[in-house]
Order: structure tokens, then C-alpha cells, then sequence
């Protein structure tokens, strides 16, 4: 036997416990997989997936915190604010006319140009989100009537004998009455929005000295 003879390894068949050829590693029935151990399929670590989910929903959180705030503050606001205009039409009518002149400024803003000589004038005003509105009442002259009624826009000619024009929502707040026995006479001038419209209803039972019933609506 040669010394080469003497190098020569017999190759040893694979043990029984092998499950395969050798992997990459060079193992036996070492995985072909190189994904690391308890990752997901897409190759993330799930502690990088939970950051991902986390921050998807603290974004939905705040995406629908900010479309259900100010929808739900302006139902709650449009509640309150009819419940208000109910309250002060009921305090109102509880209330009574008041016994005074409207200021200035709501005069103009309800193009309700009461006549200097004006007599027993009452009035008060109640908003709602619909619509505002200033009631009056007044007793003047022929002429002042005539100074009324084109300072509203409108005139004498417009005036319908035999005719109420105002409403019956309105009648029950102010208590005003408008039955038979009493020659009256009405008219309705109509604005474009946002200016007011009045309906006018005159008691021309003395025509010397008629009575005024006034309600200007204007709508927000």
C-alpha cells in the first residue's frame, strides 16, 4: 500500500436522523427559506406591522374626530337655536307689546318708518334661525298713514279694502283682533331677500285717525 494509499477517506453513508441533502448552510436538512424566524409574508417584523396598525387607526381617530365634531356642533346649534326663537316668541306673547318706540336702527333694518305723529305706539321683536320679525302697532293721522306706507314703499291705492294680512301664527302671538264690526283694510309689499316684507293691515273704521298693525319678516 502506498502513502497515498493511507490519505484516502472511505466517504461515510448519511445517518439515519438526516432528513434531506445538505441546505445552504451546508447541514443537513438545513431550510431553504431565507425569511428570519417570525417575520410575516410580506417580510415585516411584526413589531414594525403593530407600529403600522397603530398609526392607521390614531389617523382614522382623528379623521373622524374631525368631520363628527362640527357636524354634531351644528345640529346641536341648529336644536338650540330653534328651542331659543320658540322660548322668545313664548316670552314675547306671555309678555305683551311693548309700550315704547322700536330704536332707530331696528326700524331701518325692518323698513318700519313709523310717523313722527304717531300715537300709542307698541311693538317687539323675536328671531329665530328661520326668520326675524318686528311686530307694531300705531295710531296716526290720514296723512301720516299716507308717510308710513310710502316710506315702506308702497301706498294708499295699494291698500285692499275688506282685507287681513295678517296671519293667523301671527294674530295668536300678538293677540291682535281683526274680526268683524271694523272696516279694514290690507296690503302685502314684498322685498327680495335679505330685505324684510310687511304685511300691513289698517283699521280705517275713522279715517281721521287710523290704526296700524304692522309685521315686518326678514329672513337671515
Amino acid at each position: 500500500m502506498t502513502a497515498a494509499e493511507h490519505h484516502i477517506v472511505p466517504r461515510q453513508p448519511p445517518s439515519s436522523g438526516s432528513s434531506g441533502p445538505p441546505g445552504p448552510s451546508g447541514s443537513p436538512g438545513a431550510s431553504d427559506s431565507s425569511e428570519p424566524s417570525g417575520s410575516s409574508g410580506d417580510g415585516t417584523p411584526p413589531q414594525d406591522r403593530r407600529k403600522v396598525i397603530r398609526r392607521r387607526l390614531i389617523t382614522l381617530t382623528i379623521i373622524v374626530l374631525l368631520i363628527g365634531i362640527p357636524a354634531g356642533y351644528l345640529v346641536i346649534s341648529a336644536g338650540q337655536s330653534r328651542r331659543s326663537g320658540k322660548d322668545k316668541e313664548a316670552e314675547a306673547a306671555a309678555r305683551g307689546l311693548r309700550e315704547d318706540w322700536p330704536s332707530g336702527m331696528q326700524r331701518r333694518i325692518f323698513e318700519l318708518p313709523i310717523p313722527g305723529n304717531a300715537v300709542g305706539v307698541q311693538y317687539y321683536e323675536t328671531n329665530n334661525w328661520k326668520a326675524s320679525r318686528m311686530y307694531v302697532k300705531f295710531r296716526t293721522t290720514s296723512a301720516g298713514l299716507d308717510r308710513f306706507l310710502s316710506g315702506v314703499g308702497t301706498g294708499r291705492a295699494a291698500l285692499e279694502t275688506g282685507k287681513v294680512t295678517i296671519g293667523e301664527r301671527d294674530i295668536k302671538i300678538t293677540g291682535w283682533y281683526f274680526g268683524p264690526g271694523v272696516h279694514w283694510a290690507g296690503t302685502v309689499h314684498k322685498n327680495k331677500d335679505p330685505r324684510p316684507t310687511q304685511n300691513i293691515t289698517v283699521n280705517m273704521t275713522d279715517p281721521a285717525a287710523p290704526v296700524v298693525y304692522a309685521v315686518s319678516a326678514a329672513t337671515p
